[in-house]
């Protein structure tokens, strides 16, 4: 197997409660990497996280709405650090683009409100897609709800009842091939849909 030269976390979000920053800080905390925490005027924080090999993270949170929203990017080398950013994206249902670079190739892992949504591998210039999260279900719902098609149909099934009714009141031939050529368009049209 391969081995990884770094993992590159890049357009990472993740938004926390303060009960979520405890909990964030202390999954780093219970893995032996001590932390700097620097609580700005406005009520952001600053934290450098550093693993007893001289790695180390530095994050910025930024409050918003009562949230502490982390944005932005970070390299590492060290795998227990780029383990821990793996597990509190998933945990705290973030957002991310991580690139696990190899000596050959790099995958790209694509997650979304915790989730691996895409992977790709990329080798020089050949991009191959490994797996690509697709929401059956949620699609199946939608296709379900959307009855734009049953709608039209149902509108010219009443446009021919009234053509056909209004043809049988006219006696004027050239009403009648009118309304004949009218009837055609809405005969082929209701083909079209229900097939």
């Amino acid at each position: 197997m391969a081995q990884r030269l770094a993992t590159e976390y890049v357009k990472t979000c993740l938004q926390l409660t303060e009960a979520d920053m405890l909990k964030f800080f202390q999954m780093f905390v219970d893995h032996q990497v001590t932390l700097q925490v620097k609580v700005l005027e406005n009520g952001n924080q600053e934290v450098v996280f550093q693993d007893g090999e001289g790695q180390e993270i530095a994050l910025s949170f930024e409050k918003k709405s009562g949230l502490y929203e982390c944005t932005g990017s970070c390299r590492l080398s060290n795998t227990l650090l780029a383990n821990l950013m793996r597990k509190a994206v998933s945990e705290f249902k973030g957002s991310a683009k991580v690139n696990r670079i190899y000596p050959s190739y790099t995958m790209v892992y694509y997650y979304e409100r915790g989730t691996v949504v895409k992977i790709e591998e990329i080798k020089g210039t050949l991009l191959t897609i490994i797996y690509e999260h697709k929401d059956t279900i949620g699609l199946m719902q939608m296709m379900f709800q959307k009855r734009e098609v049953e709608q039209e149909i149902e509108m010219i099934h009443d446009q021919i009842n009234h053509l056909l009714d209004l043809r049988n009141m006219l006696q004027e031939r050239e009403e009648h091939q009118q309304i004949d050529i009218r009837l055609n368009e809405l005969t082929h049209r209701l083909f079209v849909l229900e097939a």
